[in-house]
């Protein structure tokens, strides 16, 4: 599925004006903060942070996003808050977006033992009706958009993604299902004054809790991130997954999501390239010790 430019960040900026002008904000001086998955802008004039979904294969997700931000409303979790007044997401031609209130700036940075404190909060609560985890749907979504990869790699990643499937539906997990973040890390964690908040619901799904701490471990090995920092997690949440037998399973799961996360954009965002590729080689040859960086 080619996306025929449509991610370039001038492309998305007019989406953005476009946003904002059916809702009545101000887009100007808008500030772009990030774009990996979603297009993540802060408005300059208003108290209001618009994320555009940068994948048409997954603009399907945007509706739970908007579903999973309202049950932490209702149930009170310390979480990012959807701007009230229009229908959400905000859909403008090819593009669906989501609109939230702006968290104030506070300077503290959130801490292990912090993720650990929300997952036990949303991992205990009755979880609200949503799609099953299936971690590689996404994965196989963004390989039907790839931009930049030749047949061989691509056919290798798909034949990866069914291994590790059939080996996923294997593992007999050890913590009952329940509400899963989907993408639990502390990048996805808002300083606030009263405590950090979750931000980031795109992965979010009824599945095991093993796979939220799955992230921070596989962040010690990758990105080279303190060992210290997952202990803290470990023990704040009371449960060691990388010490579980099916980790290696999930550290291969998250590996793919974390080679082919960009793959929509690579064209548009040229930069990603040669981490990706990078990446890419490395999982190839099975060096599970090669340090990455991370995608700006």
């Amino acid at each position: 599925m080619a996306t025929d430019g449509l991610f370039t960040r001038e492309n998305l900026r007019g989406a953005l004006a476009e946003i904002c002008a059916l809702i009545g904000l101000d887009h100007t001086g808008a500030r772009l903060l990030r774009f990996t998955n979603n297009a993540v802008f802060r408005l300059a004039n208003e108290p209001v942070v618009v994320r555009i979904v940068g994948s048409v294969a997954l603009r399907h997700r945007v509706r739970k996003v908007v579903r999973v931000a309202r049950w932490f409303a209702d149930n009170e979790v310390p979480a990012v808050r959807l701007v009230d007044g229009f229908d959400q997401p905000v859909f403008v031609g090819e593009y669906a977006a989501t609109v939230w209130d702006a968290v104030p700036d506070f300077d503290r940075v959130p801490h292990a033992a912090d993720l650990a404190r929300l997952l036990h909060t949303v991992h205990s609560l009755p979880p609200p009706t949503l799609p099953a985890w299936d971690p590689l749907d996404d994965v196989r979504r963004r390989l039907g958009e790839a931009e930049g990869l030749d047949g061989e790699e691509l056919a290798f990643l798909r034949d990866r993604c069914d291994q590790v499937g059939e080996r996923l539906d294997g593992l007999d997990f050890a913590l009952p299902r329940g509400f899963v973040h989907g993408d639990a890390h502390l990048g996805n964690l808002i300083p606030a004054a009263a405590g950090p908040v979750l931000c980031d619901f795109d992965s979010s799904c009824v599945g095991p809790p093993e796979w939220d701490l799955t992230p921070l471990a596989v962040g010690v090995r990758r990105f080279g991130e303190p060992a210290a920092r997952y202990r803290e997690l470990a023990e704040g949440y009371g449960f060691d997954v990388a010490g579980w037998a099916g980790f290696p399973v999930l550290r291969e799961v998250r590996e793919l999501k974390l080679i082919t996360s960009v793959l929509p954009i690579m064209n548009s965002s040229p930069e990603v390239r040669p981490e990706l590729l990078r990446r890419l080689r490395d999982f190839r040859t099975g060096d599970t010790s090669a340090r990455w960086s991370r995608y700006t």
